[in-house]
């Protein structure tokens, strides 16, 4: 039986697309009981998402819904009306945390700010997720990851060679959201820890701003304390690091690609090279030691270079299976997700989606005593809104005039 540490905890989420419900994810393959609230009548406005940009859906198994809402319980309430916010009440009441990432217009509007929920419920952890921050002049703003974690946060400059002439874009849909999200979860965490500590609850803040800044963070403190501002490393400057040929990224034969990442360039070359079968240059005049080594940087690079571009990457798995240092191979995102020590460590489990459909998903990367996560699909629209409503001790009357009055579906 796996460990799931968040047994017991029950977190309402009244958010949509995919920063904050990551957060639930997390939680809920870590145990907890995630009750994800949709409006009763739109939804969550990423269930419209499915097929922009080649996110596409398969029958009833959509990746972009399925991702940051796997294994929670759903339920449909239109929180303008009385009736569907005494509903949301309810569900408080016994809650543990309460995580939006709804703008403080909406939550005043909707009577679900730290006030209103805290009415119904003092000891409850009230969590939000936001893109810009709680204070300052734009807190009251919307955003998304690109704009916020991605470009604002220095990523996106950082990730450019200058020569590009434009700026790289995300390695893939909602990279920062996917990100925050677990920031979100451990926050969430941290706050559940100090209250079984000291019985009171937190107010949990973390943007999307705050993540892309802390994702780039050393960068950062690089270029605040007098450094250079760092970018991408430009192409044309050939393989290699100043003073490192041994860290890089390296192309081969085929027209794939491996990094080499060995820190310590005079500990690892005498073995690398043998790997090139070019032991030779372990005595060479311009490597025969680690200072040598380091001011001749390039030279040496511009012969690893030429070795590894004799042969393909095949060759090279095979061949730098034995390496002493450091080292992997640029992979697609279909190869990292058949990825064999991402499948020995459990990290992509199979689910069954509502056709009954084996389907695969990346789980969040904490493990438990050595146990993977085990997630079960995401919940269709509002799937579980009757079976929610009747634990909360409604009769099918009270339910069907929930229903009749717009409030529920």
């Amino acid at each position: 039986m796996p460990t799931r540490p968040m047994n017991g905890v029950r977190v309402v989420e009244v958010a949509q697309f995919t920063y904050v419900p990551v957060s639930g994810a997390v939680l809920a393959d870590w145990g907890a009981d995630v009750i994800k609230v949709e409006h009763a009548v739109s939804g969550d406005a990423q269930r419209g998402l499915g097929n922009l940009g080649g996110m596409e859906s398969f029958g009833g198994f959509s990746p972009i819904m399925e991702h940051p809402n796997r294994s929670k319980r759903g339920i449909g309430l239109s929180l303008e009306k009385d009736e569907a916010r005494e509903v949301l009440y309810d569900i408080v009441r016994n809650s543990d945390v309460f995580v939006t990432n709804f703008l403080p217009a909406a939550r005043r509007r909707l009577k679900i700010d730290v006030d209103d929920i805290r009415a119904i419920n003092p000891s409850i952890i009230y969590v939000r997720g936001s893109a810009w921050g709680a204070r300052g002049p734009e807190s009251e703003n919307g955003g998304y990851d690109s704009p916020s974690f991605w470009c604002r946060g220095g990523n996106a400059m950082g990730a450019t060679p200058p020569s590009l002439g434009s700026v790289v874009n995300q390695p893939g849909p909602a990279w920062g959201d996917t990100i925050g999200g677990l920031n979100i979860a451990g926050g969430i965490a941290a706050a559940l820890f100090a209250r079984e500590r000291t019985g009171e609850p937190s107010v949990v803040d973390v943007s999307l701003l705050a993540s892309g800044a802390w994702a780039n963070a050393l960068s950062i403190d690089i270029a605040l304390n007098g450094g250079p501002v760092m970018q991408g490393r430009d192409p044309s400057e050939g393989p290699g690091a100043p003073g490192n040929p041994l860290v890089g990224i390296y192309e081969t034969s085929d027209g794939r690609f491996v990094n080499l990442c060995m820190l310590q360039p005079g500990k690892y070359w005498a073995d690398f090279v043998t790997h090139l079968d070019r032991a030779d240059l372990i005595e060479h005049t311009s490597f025969a030691t680690t200072a040598e080594l380091m001011e001749n940087w390039r030279e040496a690079a511009g012969i690893v270079a030429k070795e590894i571009a004799q042969k393909p990457l095949t060759h090279w798995l095979q061949k730098f299976a034995t390496l002493e240092g450091q080292w992997s191979p640029v992979q697609n995102a279909l190869e990292a997700g058949q990825d064999v020590q991402l499948r020995a460590n459990g990290h992509v489990a199979t689910v069954l989606d509502v056709d009954g459909v084996s389907r695969e998903l990346v789980t969040s990367p904490v493990q438990f005593d050595e146990s993977p996560a085990t997630p079960d699909r995401a919940p269709q629209f509002a799937e579980h809104t009757d079976e929610i409503l009747r634990e909360l001790g409604l009769d099918d009357e009270r339910i069907l005039e929930l229903k009749i009055a717009g409030a529920i579906t």
